[in-house]
């Protein structure tokens, strides 16, 4: 399927030009100066235009003629000794499908025949190797990133698939953990867990580093240590999910480690959750980000009014950004071969200044084929709540003692992956996330 997102690419260039795309696929890595290597994974924008997830190639697309050169490393015996083969080209050719395939020191012969007008390339590096070969060629590094950028966002129904497979594995990991949890055994307990499911249904690569975060761990947004006990009365924060052929699931769920809420948790995961069920109902084209996530926002503050852990009128309490003490980071992010995917903040778009929504990591009006994750939170940071209890400005908008009391409490985050359509949305997630579902599943 992978033609599909060249033809793509080649419709946003010009049909007359005597232009060409270059990229170059990731390199095997090794930890320092070792021979360890790291599990290859290929950069995103190659393996959107090709499918090959192996290291050391490259392409030209010719954007004259549409036509797609793919070079691939020359092994020899020694390769074969080490790694068990050595692809034939007829066996490049057969799985990647390529019009034209050359090996890599074929790059300047190739490009000498096409000379082109101009060489589009993805960054500096990239358009330095392309001037190093042969500093006649005139580089450029804006349009190719703006033109994959738009591609990427808008997901054809074969990567969709890829996602909707991740989510169905990431279903099962949620619910194993969810289901296992203990207080008294380990954080790192539960990501192994998480990680056989994954494993076991043939998903090899995590997406990002999972957090696997109990108690006060949980208010911590990108905690990864996974390393402490789980204590009795303990919320459990879980934020992973693994890649179907490069496209990735995200979810986050919070629950009971003892499988049972206290009232205190309860009132602050159902006021998350409000705010998580009604922006997801309000998605569809033509909606803006920024807007969804000042109605979670609204929604979570309301919950904490309710809670008494905050007083005073809403309407001031959103104008004077309260809301960022407890919901420090965006509503969500674009989700496709990364986790945080391009396309957030098209060209001319800048990053709202003010506290909370400025770490929105998506500033634009939502479009069929779009995929964003949809994560509000409550978190009580100690190193943001307490400079604000001594602010007479802040400190006049919360229950000091009951902030005080909550220091310890952690965070609740509730995270889907959401398809938009043409007439609303498509949720990707399908683990329990009501508490008496939660509490049932936890129960057996």
């Amino acid at each position: 399927m992978h033609h599909l997102h060249r033809e793509k690419l080649f419709s946003l260039f010009d049909d007359d030009q005597n232009g060409v795309v270059f990229i170059q696929g990731a390199e095997t890595m090794y930890r320092y100066k070792t021979d360890y290597e790291f599990p290859f994974r290929q950069e995103s924008n190659f393996w959107y235009l090709t499918g090959a997830n192996e290291a050391d190639c490259a392409l030209v697309l010719d954007l004259k003629k549409e036509e797609y050169h793919l070079f691939v490393p020359k092994r020899d015996a020694q390769y074969a000794v080490w790694h068990g083969y050595v692809k034939t080209k007829k066996q490049y050719l057969e799985e990647y499908k390529p019009d034209h395939l050359h090996y890599q020191n074929e790059i300047l012969s190739v490009l000498n025949a096409l000379k082109p007008e101009v060489v589009y390339c993805l960054n500096d590096e990239q358009a330095e190797f392309i001037e190093d070969l042969d500093r006649g060629f005139t580089v450029e590094t804006e349009a190719l990133e703006d033109a994959l950028t738009y591609c990427r966002v808008l997901k054809t129904e074969w990567e969709l698939d890829q996602m909707r497979e991740a989510s169905r594995v990431n279903d099962l990991a949620y619910e194993a953990v969810m289901k296992a949890i203990k207080p008294g055994m380990y954080e790192y307990e539960l990501k192994a867990i998480f990680n056989k499911v994954q494993i076991e249904n043939g998903l090899l690569q995590d997406a990002y580093n999972g957090i696997f975060a109990s108690g006060v761990n949980a208010s911590i947004l990108h905690y990864v240590e996974n390393t402490d006990q789980i204590n009795d009365g303990d919320l459990f924060l879980m934020d992973a999910g693994f890649e179907c052929n490069g496209y990735a699931a995200d979810y986050t769920r919070t629950f009971p480690a003892n499988g049972k809420f206290t009232e205190t948790q309860a009132g602050i995961y159902q006021a998350v959750l409000d705010a998580h069920n009604v922006v997801i109902e309000a998605i569809k084209p033509g909606v803006k980000m920024e807007d969804l996530h000042l109605m979670a926002s609204r929604i979570m503050m309301e919950g904490l009014i309710k809670l008494d852990i905050i007083r005073g009128n809403i309407d001031e309490i959103m104008e004077n950004n309260i809301f960022a003490l407890f919901f420090p980071h965006g509503l969500g992010h674009f989700l496709g071969l990364d986790t945080h995917d391009v396309g957030g903040y098209p060209k001319g778009v800048d990053r709202i200044d003010r506290p909370g929504i400025k770490f929105l990591r998506a500033r634009r009006e939502l479009l069929p084929g779009m995929v964003v994750t949809i994560e509000p939170g409550i978190y009580f940071v100690p190193a943001v709540l307490e400079p604000a209890i001594k602010d007479p400005e802040k400190a006049k908008y919360l229950n000091t003692e009951k902030v005080t009391s909550l220091l310890g409490f952690g965070g609740v985050r509730i995270e889907d992956d959401i398809v938009v359509t043409e007439d609303g949305y498509e949720n990707l997630t399908n683990v329990p996330k009501e508490i008496s579902e939660i509490e049932a599943l936890m129960k057996g």
